[in-house]
């Protein structure tokens, strides 16, 4: 499978794509073939029909955002094309109009950001050491406070981090770069990982903040897979892009102007950052309705 996935990569090199859509269709494709593996399925077949489905329902399941298996849907719809190209599988197994999850009409600027409330018991269990280790409290806040896409979060490099002026230089999508205020308390909870717990780890050596146990950098679904356990035991559902959501969300309520917000977002317009972020919550629409 390892061969298969520097041939993919190699090919979607020479198709042109760029450095950020290589990582994240070769991610993507790295995490269907550990679903794969863990079902034992034939390796000798390294995608099919029955494989896709099933992995598409695991993605459903596991509570990702639409976005999200969407996008995997797609990268595998590449990959599908390259296993193709190569004869390496014979039948075009994923039709995107068909497979692609479909979002509600009118629904699709509907943001979704956590309460104030679902804010305060999340910070209340991080703060729990016996479940929450110091790398996960600080993927919570650094999502939270700083609204970080995810593949920025892991790509984060402790280089990208001025500990005098507490700015945080994010390379963004189409290689953009933006500046980010970190709050004192993230700062203190980076230096306290990097003194204690990562300096522990075998990959301590990494150029990257956020290391794993397997790797020199956390990967993207062990986010996802953390924050889908912390929802079971909070009772709401969290996962990445929320907290982006509620980042923005937050900084528009307390007055922050909305060019501000949009940079701090690394939104390529303003007009992108009122499209998504002006919008009340559902709640706030039906609190403003019981007041009538």
């Amino acid at each position: 499978m390892n061969e298969l996935v520097k041939g993919f990569e190699l090919w979607l090199f020479e198709e042109g794509r760029s450095p950020k859509t290589i990582e994240s269709y070769v991610g993507d494709i790295k995490s269907y073939h550990r679903f794969i593996n863990e079902k034992a399925v034939d390796i000798d077949q390294p995608l099919s029909r029955f494989a896709f489905v099933r992995y598409k329902q695991y993605l459903i399941d596991r509570n990702y955002a639409v976005s999200t298996v969407n996008k995997k849907i797609n990268s595998l719809k590449v990959y599908n094309d390259f296993l193709q190209i190569k004869g390496i599988v014979d039948g075009n197994y994923i039709q995107l109009k068909r497979d692609r999850v479909k979002i509600a009409s009118g629904s699709e600027q509907v943001v979704t950001a956590l309460t104030e409330e679902q804010v305060e018991l999340l910070l209340f269990y991080l703060e729990d050491h016996k479940k929450v280790s110091q790398r996960n409290k600080l993927i919570a806040y650094l999502l939270l406070y700083t609204g970080l896409r995810i593949s920025e979060l892991v790509n984060c490099k402790i280089a990208d981090i001025d500990f005098l002026t507490s700015i945080l230089t994010i390379r963004g999508k189409g290689g953009k770069v933006r500046e980010i205020s970190l709050r004192q308390d993230v700062v203190n909870l980076i230096r306290q990982y990097m003194q204690e717990e990562r300096k522990q780890s075998k990959f301590g050596d990494s150029v990257h903040l956020l290391v794993s146990q397997r790797a020199p950098k956390v990967h993207r679904d062990a986010v996802r897979d953390w924050l889908a356990i912390v929802s079971e035991r909070l009772g709401f559902k969290l996962h990445p892009h929320l907290f982006r959501h509620t980042f923005c969300t937050r900084l528009l309520k307390k007055g922050v102007d909305l060019t501000t917000v949009s940079k701090l977002a690394g939104h390529s317009t303003v007009n992108m950052t009122a499209k998504f972020y002006i919008q009340t919550t559902r709640q706030e629409k039906q609190d403003a309705v019981e007041r009538l």
